[in-house]
């Protein structure tokens, strides 16, 4: 029977959460090689040429479960093929950001290992080397795809597609060393300083961190290179616009009809700062997903990881790819729940629905030519019916639109994912592949999209001869259109509330309405002579003043302001 704990001496460890074991009990540390270790030697570079695998035949992999007929052109094992066998599902392998992902963490926890007087020199370069191949594409060895081939909807905590990796990179130093392709088990291989793809590849790591931390690593690193630089072009844009246009009234609309006047530019100051806002949750996001589970190892307690492994490697990530990482907190909470992740989810839909008010407003302001709003003239990019000649539609708009229900639905997919009792089950989230693969979409999908409504909407540009596209005038402003419906706007009689009252102001809007008559000539009519809540008498020049479009889109006044 176990001894119950000294409640008295166990020390809990803030940072890490995890339970050290009474000082009488501690086991020694291994000691971390302080000094700067040589830099790894590198196995000699790909060559141009492809290499060349063996085709039209199997070859023999073994891993715990025995033998294992694999393809003799991929350079997976025995574990992916299994895997693939079991999982023919969607034909939708885990996204290839992922898998360079993964490179770029083996890689550094091989980095790590040779700090820590774990791994040799020689054996650190080969693995360094090999996923430097992975994270370059494998373009000499035909693709990611073709030796990546696992399914999204596998093993809930990615230990196949960690496997497919150990075993590639394996593979790969098994063609470095002029050894025949699956060596990586051979143990006359292993003891001549070849590499293994568990006891090398994967030293201090488990699927239950190493996949987290990849997915985390390929969210952050695509928000950070592709989704905030696409976001920064769409707000920029926008505010040149709301700048180009700040002298241009036009009238406001509130539950789609007719409101007081507003400036153009000011609309779209709006959705410039949706933008800029949709920049600072995606911050926030990236601060989220910065924390990574790496150093857990299989339940959150670190066990056969060195007590700084996982410190070390947030480091070299940090080191090697420019965003910043660190070290989970608490390496329970982020291997058995995946709220990380549900809440760059959540960022990444509030950004949809922002797009979606801006794409489907400028829809609404594009509508026409003639019998639309027509305030807004966009560019004409493509004919827009098969029946109806000259028709051309506001499909940049809609395109940005469909992206974003995409992300709607995928947040939902994720959410589960993330649900206790779904994905999120005691020591371990086991919806993780299909979490990453939704989330990277979701990130793809906004990233080419503002790019696309960027482009092909709302910037003026001399067209590309390269590839066929045209010139485009950009978004541009209708300005006679503006003028003509803001005179013709029952609304405008709102900034007669202060001189003759709600009441009169609104007899005077419908007897307009009933008569076919602007608020304008009405007033003429009916207001000029008659005197003003304060006794004076107004004049033409008066109700011209009180009118004027452009005083309505300001601050100042009295009154009620309607709505």
């Amino acid at each position: 029977m176990p001894s119950k704990p000294n409640n008295k001496k166990t020390v809990r460890h803030a940072r890490n959460s995890r339970d050290k074991k009474p000082p009488m009990a501690k086991k020694p540390r291994a000691k971390v090689n302080k000094s700067k270790p040589a830099a790894p030697s590198p196995l000699p570079p790909a060559p141009a040429a492809p290499v060349q695998l063996p085709s039209g035949a199997t070859r023999i992999e073994q891993d715990t479960m025995g033998s294992m007929p694999v393809p003799a052109d991929v350079l997976y094992g025995a574990s992916t093929q299994r895997a693939v066998l079991n999982f023919p599902v969607s034909g939708r392998p885990v996204p290839a950001s992922v898998i360079k992902a993964y490179a770029i963490l083996k890689a550094s926890c091989a980095r790590v290992n040779l700090k820590l007087g774990r791994l040799s020199q020689e054996r650190t370069g080969a693995i360094v080397e090999a996923c430097r191949e992975i994270e370059d594409g494998l373009s000499a060895f035909g693709g990611i795809a073709k030796h990546f081939p696992v399914d999204i909807y596998q093993t809930g905590s990615g230990t196949s597609t960690n496997m497919n990796a150990n075993e590639v990179i394996a593979n790969i130093v098994c063609i470095r060393r002029h050894a025949p392709i699956g060596s990586s088990k051979n143990k006359d291989y292993i003891a001549a300083g070849g590499i293994h793809p568990n006891d090398h590849v994967n030293m201090g790591q488990s699927s239950n961190d190493t996949f987290p931390t990849a997915m985390h690593i390929a969210a952050a690193k695509m928000l950070h290179e592709e989704l905030l630089p696409a976001l920064d072009r769409v707000a920029s844009e926008l505010e040149a616009k709301a700048k180009a246009w700040d002298k241009l009234v036009k009238i406001g609309r509130t539950h789609l009809a007719d409101a007081t006047p507003i400036r153009l530019g000011q609309e779209f100051s709006g959705y410039a700062s949706q933008v800029r806002h949709a920049q600072e949750r995606v911050h926030r996001a990236l601060h989220t997903l910065s924390e990574l589970a790496i150093g857990g190892t299989a339940v959150g307690t670190g066990i056969n990881a060195h007590e700084q492994f996982g410190k070390m490697v947030a480091a070299e990530l940090t080191r090697t790819t420019g965003v910043h990482f660190r070290e989970a907190v608490n390496h329970f909470e982020a291997q058995h729940a995946k709220d990380a992740y549900v809440e760059a989810s959540g960022v990444l839909k509030t950004i949809a629905v922002s797009l979606s008010k801006i794409a489907n407003d400028i829809r609404w302001l594009g509508s026409g030519p003639r019998c639309g709003i027509g305030e807004l003239v966009l560019p004409a990019v493509q004919p827009g019916s098969s029946i109806m000649p000259g028709k051309v539609n506001p499909v940049i708009c809609e395109a940005m639109i469909m992206v974003c229900c995409q992300v709607v639905g995928n947040d939902a997919a994720i959410t589960y994912g993330g649900f206790g009792g779904v994905g999120s089950l005691l020591d371990l989230n086991v919806a993780m592949p299909m979490m990453a693969a939704n989330l990277l979409d979701s990130i793809h999908l906004l990233s080419r999209a503002c790019h696309m409504f960027d482009q092909n909407l709302l910037r003026a540009h001399n067209g590309d001869a390269s590839t066929g596209l045209p010139p485009s005038p950009g978004l541009v402003a209708d300005e006679a259109r503006c003028n003509s419906l803001i005179e013709g706007s029952l609304a405008m009689c709102t900034s007669l509330v202060p001189v003759i009252g709600y009441d009169a102001s609104a007899a005077l809007a419908k007897n307009a309405f009933k008569q076919g008559k602007t608020v304008r000539q009405l007033a003429y009519e009916t207001v000029v002579g008659t005197k003003d809540v304060k006794g004076k008498t107004i004049t033409k020049e008066d109700i011209d003043g009180y009118l004027n479009p452009w005083s309505m889109t300001l601050p100042g006044g009295e009154g009620s302001a309607g709505g």
